[in-house]
């Protein structure tokens, strides 16, 4: 009689509960409901069941436990009723208000925040070692203040027992007077010093690489936008690039960058970056500058827009902030409304468009409306001309040289620190010489010592 071999179970999820808090007077991208709805997915992506969720509008912060006394007691029979294992605050804890909270919940119940799952959801997705070490150093930033009562959780966040972010949970010796708290304190900031070292030897790699792209003229697409619009399913369907596609949040984190062939036959580079969110941790934008330089670099942005999804516009705006706040804004870009094949009303996708000027309505998935697209980014790229007016300096021999070759120049002014052009550039050019782009007519400050004016025919 044969026995029945018993099968390995899948572990039962954390149960989380979620929190969130409106303060009057402070502005928000989404309703309170709608941020609530987006942290559970982020929750699911980190591998949390969510059990429940709990909201309160306030005139301000409660200066320990961010919400009021009576609500925290409302909130701890529920996490009491529910069973659950973490609650998850929608914004991110100031170190006071997790430490007073962690105080109330005891030691059953952990207490993180919207920054610590998208921390944790980017450990998770990592794949080379550029994104493990960006998002090494984001933890260490994120946990460095909070680092009271929480060595055991930051070394199992952080790789735990082996290496160099292990030596946190172990660190064993310590100076006369000096408390173990200070030591670990020590050893974060060594470990951060260390991390931002090795990220700026890649960003000085990336930087090489990237000059000699520029030197090769093939201009560079960024794909850019919130995270699940659907930006590696438009770079696979036009490159067939397989990058790694999921219906969920930050699938991607590494960038991929492949050639494409444009209708015209030109050839240009087209990048996938990882998407943006609402709410986006500031330690995270920082430990990503060597990634998210290869944005700000670009010649076009294809802003990809989930148009299918009931906070768009929101979203939208959310991309257009962070592409403020990595200095991208002036970089030419193409709004693409993609997912129109989840439209029940193909009237709808002829209405975004009106809130969209200059966009493009696609389906990446099945491929409707990507010729449009395409040709839409040979003329960008290679056919639409900006008049400009520049003043550059004679040490920037490489885009003088690059305004004559690829420029339509008018008029050439030759001054004693550098020469003046008028012409026309093609728009993927025009963000590089936005620096020493003049507004006016009058070229420079020495247009008195102008030793050579040359008009083009």
């Amino acid at each position: 009689m044969s026995r029945r071999v018993p099968q390995p179970t899948t572990p039962p999820r954390e149960r989380a509960f979620l929190v969130g808090v409106e303060i009057h007077g402070q502005e928000y991208l989404l309703p309170l409901e709608d941020s609530l709805t987006e942290l559970a997915l982020l929750c699911d992506t980190a591998g949390l069941e969510v059990v429940g969720q709990l909201t309160q509008k306030l005139a301000a912060p409660h200066p320990q436990t961010l919400i009021g006394s009576g609500k925290l007691e409302e909130l701890k029979a529920l996490v009491e009723e529910t069973l659950a294992d973490v609650v998850v605050f929608d914004d991110e804890l100031s170190p006071r208000h997790q430490r007073e909270l962690e105080e109330a919940f005891g030691s059953r119940v952990r207490v993180l925040d919207r920054t610590a799952i998208i921390l944790d959801i980017f450990a998770q997705h990592a794949r080379t070692s550029e994104g493990q070490l960006q998002v090494k150093l984001a933890q260490y930033e994120y946990y460095l203040p909070r680092l009271t009562g929480r060595r055991k959780q930051l070394a199992q966040q952080t790789g735990g027992g082996g290496g160099r972010a292990g030596s946190v949970g172990g660190v064993g010796l310590r100076g006369p007077g000096e408390t173990q708290l200070e030591v670990d304190r020590r050893v974060i900031r060594r470990e951060i010093a260390h991390l931002k070292e090795e990220l700026e030897r890649v960003r000085a790699h990336r930087e090489r690489y990237r000059a000699q792209r520029r030197r090769s003229r093939l201009p560079t697409v960024s794909l850019v936008g919130y995270t699940n619009a659907g930006k590696s399913t438009l770079l696979n369907r036009i490159a067939r690039a397989g990058v790694y596609v999921a219906d969920q949040l930050f699938a991607t984190l590494d960038p991929t960058t492949r050639r494409v062939k444009l209708p015209g036959g030109e050839i240009a580079l087209f990048t996938d970056t990882v998407g943006f969110i609402q709410k986006l941790p500031t330690t995270l934008v920082a430990a990503f500058r060597a990634t998210l330089e290869e944005i700000a670099e670009a010649d076009l942005l294809l802003h990809v827009i989930d148009i299918s999804h009931p906070n768009a516009m929101s979203q939208a705006k959310a991309v257009q902030q962070t592409l403020e706040e990595i200095h991208a804004a002036h970089i030419p870009l193409l709004a693409v409304l993609n997912k129109i094949d989840r439209l029940s009303d193909p009237q709808a996708a002829r209405q975004a468009l009106q809130s969209f000027p200059h966009a493009i309505a696609i389906s990446a998935k099945t491929g409707e409306g990507l010729d449009e697209l395409m040709s839409a980014i040979g003329r960008l790229l290679y056919q639409t001309y900006i008049p400009i007016r520049v003043h550059l300096p004679y040490h920037q021999g490489q885009l003088i040289s690059l305004f004559h070759e690829l420029g339509q120049v008018e008029q050439v002014e030759h001054h004693r620190n550098g020469v003046t052009l008028q012409g026309r550039l093609p728009g993927r050019l025009v963000a590089q010489f936005a620096p020493w782009k003049i507004s006016s007519r009058t070229p420079a400050r020495e247009e008195d010592n102008a030793q050579l004016v040359q008009q083009i025919p």
